[in-house]
C-alpha cells in the first residue's frame, strides 16, 4: 500500500513538470512569433522608406517651386484675366497643383528631406519652363487681354518645362507614388498646352 501511494505522488509530480513545460513551450512559441512580426513590420517600413531614389528626392524638390510659381502665376488670373476661358484654366491649375505640392512635401519629409535641402537645390532659372522675376513682374502689371496672352504664352513654357521633368522621372525615378504623379503631370498638362494653344488661336 505504501509503495502504491509513493508511486502514484511520483506520477503526479512527473505530470505536472510536464504540463508546467508544455506552457513554457508554448508562452516561448508565442514571444517567437510576436519577434518575427515585429521584425516582418520593421523590415517592411524599412523597405517603405527605401523605396526612393535621387531621381525621386530631386523630382520632387524641384517640382515643389516649380508648381508654386505655377500657382503664383494662376492666382494672378483671377482679377487680371479678362477671358472667362483663361480665369476658369486658372482656377484648374490652382485645383491640381495646389494638392501635389502637399503630396510632394509630404514625401519629402518621410525621407528626411526637412523642406527639400537633402542636397543642393537647383537654381530656379536652371529649371525647366521657369519664369525670371523679369517676367513675373511683368505679368503682374498687365490686365485684360494683355494679360491673357502674356499669362497663357508663359504658362504654355512652364507647362512644357514640368513635363520635361516629369519624363525624367517616369523614366528613372523608383517611388512608385512620384512616378505615378509624373505620368499625372505629363498627361494633364500636354491636354492643357492643347487648350491653351487653341485660346491663343493657335492649332
Amino acid at each position: 500500500m505504501r509503495n502504491t501511494r509513493t508511486f502514484l505522488i511520483a506520477a503526479a509530480v512527473v505530470a505536472s513538470l510536464a504540463l508546467t513545460a508544455c506552457g513554457n513551450d508554448s508562452d516561448s512559441d508565442s514571444g517567437s512569433s510576436s519577434s518575427h512580426h515585429d521584425a516582418a513590420s520593421s523590415s517592411s517600413a524599412s523597405s517603405s522608406a527605401a523605396a526612393h531614389n535621387d531621381q525621386d528626392m530631386t523630382f520632387a524638390q524641384g517640382m515643389v517651386p516649380h508648381h508654386q510659381q505655377a500657382l503664383e502665376m494662376a492666382k494672378l488670373a483671377a482679377d487680371r484675366a479678362s477671358s472667362p476661358k483663361v480665369k476658369d484654366l486658372a482656377a484648374r491649375i490652382e485645383k491640381a497643383q495646389d494638392p501635389e505640392i502637399q503630396m510632394m512635401n509630404g514625401w519629402m519629409k518621410s525621407w528626411n528631406m526637412g523642406m527639400g535641402m537633402s542636397s543642393p537645390m537647383p537654381s530656379m532659372s536652371a529649371m525647366a519652363g521657369m519664369m525670371s522675376g523679369k517676367d513675373m513682374t511683368e505679368l503682374k502689371n498687365m490686365s485684360g487681354k494683355e494679360f491673357d496672352s502674356m499669362f497663357l504664352t508663359m504658362m504654355i513654357e512652364h507647362h512644357n518645362g514640368a513635363i520635361e521633368m516629369a519624363k525624367t522621372e517616369k523614366a528613372t525615378g523608383s517611388y512608385a507614388p512620384a512616378v505615378s504623379m509624373a505620368g499625372d503631370i505629363i498627361s494633364g498638362q500636354t491636354a492643357e498646352i492643347t487648350e491653351m494653344n487653341k485660346l491663343l488661336g493657335k492649332k
